[in-house]
């Protein structure tokens, strides 16, 4: 008899499902303190949770029977992924559950944009007749430029197609022939900005897209653009915006996320051209059905047949072989991660290269980790996983590929990830010293030695003095903290990488001040 705790409200058809199963007992706890949690979960097998509950160390280091930890839901932050992979459990979520309901709310906020429909209801229960006050404007043969093309954000394409629209597509990881074969157009983020008569926002929030909507490419898009973002809060810079709609560059808005939630003081609760709903993207009574019935039957198959799907941390590997693999599992992914950030464009193909040693084992969970590092970097937390990264991969019409080779250049293990987009390409190199230390060694034709940190700044300068004294200065006067720094050169007097380990994140004003010296090039902020 499995023991099965629902610690968090979860929808009760999923909880049923569970229940009729002669081999599951299941209870249902809901609003446990964590002293209370952490008293009673050395007796379960599985824990069922959503945000509410915080699986964290001390609860996991009480859970000494604990298999698998289920989220009905796509975010995983609540959950020490970490110590759960330590421990042998398996976490669990349900990426794709919301994705109707998410697509449905998108293109329902950009019809109700383009009629008026809020502000008319509003006017006509205030017993006004106003009707050339809301004259709309048709969607029938417009240009809509989708940015994200992940599950959301192609359902919402497929459902703007019906309505005889051009729509043109941005995300770094669809090429276009795939975007061909789904009968959008893939074009740069430029194009969409210029071209589009509408804007919709399907992309996760990462340093790359933070305020991806901005004052300087606000300018590029055409006047009397409309924009509708049901993504996540922070893509847009909201006060631009607003500046934007007071000026008539941008004709209306529709938002339904925001950078400080819940949200109480806006300049547009004033805009009548500005429709908003408070988060609604996933509050549908089917998606909430949805990922209580889909975490219940993932539960099910994996203590019924041992399957595992979509699994945020590693499936089983035995003990033996995870030992020595585990380090190379965790370089693959961060030089997944490091060539994805580092690059521009859409990528057409990832190539992993194993030469010496570690080209003796298994290959596969080791692609996988660079294939999900490569893919985890432009994607919302939670939604690529080992178990289902390869298969986005191939969705997306990125060809993998893996080969080995007999030697390296002086290292007795070196694994190489070569990441080919649209813009050009990109081979990063690295190496794990003694147990468990991982360091990326060549970018590009240039050799390095650098720990796999969480925040790296990188960028290609002029090898001569005080560039780097520069650079430095900036970091110091902004309070950034530098941890180590590493220069790459061929030559004495030319061109140089610059790779600087720093304690925190680096904002956006301060990679600006950075960018703007001139002999910098190519600044990118690598989180890894």
């Amino acid at each position: 008899m499995k023991k099965i705790l629902v610690s968090d409200p979860l929808a009760k058809d999923g909880i049923e499902l569970l229940q009729k199963n002669p081999e599951f007992t299941v209870d249902v706890k809901t609003g446990l303190k964590p002293e209370e949690l952490i008293g009673i979960i050395g007796e379960y097998e599985g824990l069922l949770v959503r945000s509410e509950t915080k699986a964290r160390k001390e609860v996991l280091d009480a859970a000494k029977k604990l298999k698998v930890i289920g989220r009905a839901g796509t975010g995983v932050d609540n959950i020490d992924i970490k110590e759960a992979s330590k421990k042998g459990i398996v976490v669990m979520n349900v990426p794709g559950g919301n994705t109707i309901s998410a697509a449905e709310h998108a293109v329902s906020m950009l019809l109700a944009l383009s009629r008026n429909i809020p502000q008319a209801n509003a006017s006509l229960k205030k017993r006004e007749w106003k009707k050339k006050d809301f004259v709309g404007v048709e969607v029938l043969g417009k240009t809509i430029g989708v940015i994200g093309l992940g599950k959301i954000g192609l359902e919402v394409a497929r459902r703007l197609m019906a309505f005889e629209t051009k729509v043109l597509v941005y995300d770094p990881f669809v090429s276009k022939e795939r975007a061909a074969q789904l009968g959008v157009e893939a074009v740069s983020l430029d194009d969409i900005f210029k071209n589009s008569d509408y804007i919709t926002i399907h992309t996760p929030k990462t340093e790359q897209t933070k305020n991806l909507i901005n004052a300087e490419t606000i300018k590029k898009m055409k006047d009397g653009v409309r924009i509708v973002n049901c993504a996540r809060g922070g893509l847009i810079d909201e006060d631009a915006l607003a500046d934007a709609l007071k000026s008539g560059k941008v004709k209306g808005a529709a938002l339904d996320v925001f950078a400080k939630e819940p949200l109480t003081e806006s300049p547009f609760f004033e805009m009548p051209n500005v429709i908003m709903t408070p988060h609604l993207g996933a509050s549908t009574k089917e998606a909430q059905i949805n990922v209580s019935v889909e975490i219940a039957k993932q539960f099910e198959e994996f203590f019924t047949k041992g399957t595992i799907r979509n699994a945020v941390n590693f499936p089983f590997i035995p003990a033996e072989i995870l030992q020595k693999l585990q380090p190379y599992i965790n370089l693959c992914e961060k030089l997944g991660g490091f060539a994805s950030q580092f690059s521009e464009g859409r990528v057409l193909s990832i190539e992993i290269e194993y030469s010496e040693e570690v080209a003796k084992y298994d290959l596969s969970p080791l692609t996988i980790a660079a294939v999900k590092g490569t893919l985890e970097s432009k994607s919302d937390a939670g939604m690529i996983n080992f178990i289902n990264a390869s298969v986005v991969a191939q969705e997306k019409g990125i060809k993998v590929s893996e080969s080995r080779t007999a030697s390296s250049e002086n290292f007795t293990n070196l694994i190489t990830v070569k990441l080919k987009t649209e813009a050009g390409e990109n081979i990063i190199s690295g190496t794990v010293f003694g147990r468990n230390d991982l360091r990326i060694v060549k970018i590009n034709d240039y050799y390095v030695d650098v720990e796999t940190v969480e925040n790296i700044l990188i960028f290609s300068n002029t090898d001569k003095p005080g560039v780097v004294g520069k650079i430095g200065m900036i970091l110091g006067k902004n309070s950034i903290n530098i941890g180590s720094m590493e220069v790459g050169r061929k030559t004495v007097g030319g061109d140089a990488i610059t790779i600087i380990d720093v304690d925190t994140a680096i904002p956006e004003k301060v990679l600006s001040e950075i960018k703007k010296q001139p002999e910098v090039k190519n600044v990118k902020m690598i989180k890894l």
